[in-house]
């Protein structure tokens, strides 16, 4: 038997996949409006598509599953298919192909976009695992959340002029941290989601898992932290490093998180086209998995296990149950959490005391990715769905697990059993961690 929390009950699952249709729309619209044509088009990155990739296959996407899977109807321009499977074309290629113009893409999504909402409108929200609790329509939302997302990394990977901005974050007032680590007891827990309605494949099902008793860092690794590890030599004593992550720093002549430079004895970093001086109080952001675990090493500390991260983030040592996120089953506010691109910065280590977990620990949701020491594998009883190409060829040793999500993610695609992965080498996302260590 699972101690899972049951989902608060929703006004209108139709109102809500509307809304969170409509806020990924609008963010798609800020983050392409926001640059020329020229810019849509170019390739930022080798690591990245081109803006306006992302924003036809967003439109493909949806047209796919809302349109022709959902509601039966033919497909609008079957030719275009192939440019916007992910898995048909590498991103360093993406640029060759003939992809739809910035017009033409935008038309496209637009047009997809106006037909998805009278589908919406019309179609029973039950009946078929695709439909049950609106759960395609709730999968395109994050699916489009999730690429913009990634068309965010796109503008901090992009040279030149600063075309976004936002305030910086205030969170709310509370008193700091009392301690550095909490313990984390020892026994069962559920982890993963049965319940969650829109929760991915990948998140489910609920389990019962055991831990040893740990502790945990009570907030993210600071930039002030990491700074004293470049201080100290730390790219460049070998013993602290995984081999293949050793190989990648002397192959790169990496010495500092990506982004950061040093000018003198002050450390840099580009920030959304912005330089300015390396803040000692945040996350650290855009360190690989092999700097985390190399940081871990020198701290005398480890990377928590996606299981312990997961354990910390949603259970409740005084009822038994796992909840939807740290703080309980509530949907995410701001006083709970850096999410939605609000800020394009993480928040203050030791922000959003609203926001955490039951033991103590905050910031598990938001500000910076955190890199877990775990592989992504599958849950017992894991079944692919409603694609195998969403989770399941991504399993293995080759991806390892963040958990949390970071500022640019949006509360639909973020919660307390949200999975996320990539390649140890990848140091462009918005990604941190917090440390570990056994009791």
């Amino acid at each position: 038997m699972t101690a899972e929390a049951v989902r608060p009950a929703e006004p209108s699952l139709r109102e809500r996949a509307l809304t969170a249709l409509t806020a990924a729309r609008a963010r798609t619209r800020l983050l392409t409006d926001a640059v020329t044509d020229e810019d849509l088009t170019a390739q930022h990155s080798p690591l990245m598509s081109p803006l306006v990739w992302d924003l036809a296959h967003i439109g493909n996407q949806e047209e796919l599953w809302l349109l022709r899977n959902v509601a039966g109807r033919d497909p609008l321009h079957p030719e275009i298919d192939p440019l916007y499977d992910a898995f048909a074309h590498p991103r360093a290629e993406r640029p060759r192909l003939p992809l739809l113009g910035p017009a033409e893409a935008r038309r496209y999504a637009a047009e997809v976009r106006g037909r998805v909402f009278d589908v919406l409108a019309a179609t029973p929200l039950e009946g078929t695992p695709l439909l049950d609790s609106a759960f395609a329509f709730g999968m395109i939302a994050q699916h489009e959340q999730q690429h913009d997302e990634t068309m965010l990394i796109t503008h901090q990977l992009r040279r030149g002029e600063p075309v976004l901005s936002a305030p910086d974050p205030d969170p709310p007032a509370g008193p700091p941290p009392a301690v550095r680590e909490v313990l984390v007891p020892a026994g069962p827990f559920t982890m993963g989601t049965s319940t969650e309605p829109w929760a991915l494949d990948n998140e489910r099902p609920a389990h019962r898992r055991e831990t040893a008793a740990f502790w945990i860092d009570t907030v993210p690794v600071t930039c002030a932290d990491y700074r004293a590890f470049v201080t100290d030599g730390g790219y460049h004593e070998r013993s602290w490093w995984a081999p293949e992550g050793w190989e990648q720093i002397r192959k790169h002549g990496i010495e500092a998180p990506l982004f950061w430079h040093r000018e003198g004895t002050v450390w840099l970093r580009r920030r959304f086209g912005v330089t300015e001086p390396v803040p000692d109080d945040e996350p650290v952001l855009h360190v690989s998995w092999y700097e985390a675990d190399a940081y871990a090493r020198w701290a005398g500390r480890r990377l928590p296990t996606e299981a312990e991260w997961e354990k910390a983030a949603r259970h409740d040592p005084a009822t038994g149950r796992s909840t939807r996120y740290p703080w309980g089953d509530a949907d995410p506010t701001p006083a709970h959490a850096n999410l939605g691109q609000r800020h394009l910065r993480p928040a203050p280590a030791g922000s959003y005391p609203a926001g955490a977990s039951p033991l103590g620990v905050r910031q598990l949701i938001g500000d910076v990715w955190e890199w877990t020491a775990s592989d992504f594998l599958p849950y017992p009883g894991f079944r692919a769905f409603p694609y195998r190409e969403y989770s399941e060829v991504f399993f293995g040793p080759a991806h390892k697990v963040l958990r949390g999500g970071s500022f640019a993610v949006d509360p639909v695609a973020c919660r307390g059993t949200f999975r996320n992965w990539d390649l140890p080498v990848r140091r462009q996302i918005f990604a941190g961690f917090r440390t570990a260590r056994d009791a």
